[in-house]
């Protein structure tokens, strides 16, 4: 069992809730998960131990996040595209996929991310603004560049399988 299948049973990602994942206002709106996080610990200066809250909620709101909206109208469009892909890698290991998608990028991509929310982390604690920017944007661009490629992956795969051509729509 891979580790994104795991972390997709944590989510409870079954078929449906894959598919309403797939949303784009799933997928835009997690965006906003790591801002919030960085913001409620900065003001914990000004409001305390109330900076708690807004942390809560924000990771509530990631656990929550992608069983929450309905299966998109369509899903033609990148966001829904990136999410699928996602749910082809994580299935790799019943379906190969090609030979261009099993190179470390993904590793990398997730690294860079990885690298971004550590920085975030000690910007906060050390109040820099500038570091909780970078942090944030490192963490970003890592994410929306894995998320490309899972695109790539999904465009590429969506042939080979009916199931994965099924749920373009």
């Amino acid at each position: 069992m891979t580790a994104e299948r795991k972390i997709a049973r944590l989510f409870n990602l079954n078929d449906e809730n894959w598919m309403r994942h797939a949303n784009p206002w799933s997928v835009w709106t997690r965006y906003s998960v790591l801002p919030v996080i960085a913001f409620a610990f900065w003001s914990r200066l000004w409001i305390g131990w109330w900076c708690i809250l807004p942390a809560v909620v924000a990771i509530l709101w990631m656990i929550l996040n992608p069983v929450l909206f309905s299966k998109p109208k369509s899903t033609k469009n990148w966001a829904s595209k990136a999410v699928m892909g996602e749910r082809v890698y994580l299935n790799r290991d019943n379906v190969e996929i090609p030979t261009v998608h099993q190179s470390p990028i993904f590793k990398i991509l997730n690294t860079i991310s990885f690298i971004g929310v550590v920085l975030s982390v000690w910007a906060i604690v050390v109040y820099s603004v500038w570091g909780v920017v970078l942090g944030v944007t490192l963490s970003y661009l890592g994410k929306t560049w894995y998320l490309d490629r899972m695109v790539w992956l999904f465009e590429d795969m969506k042939d080979i399988s009916p199931e994965y051509k099924a749920w373009e729509y």
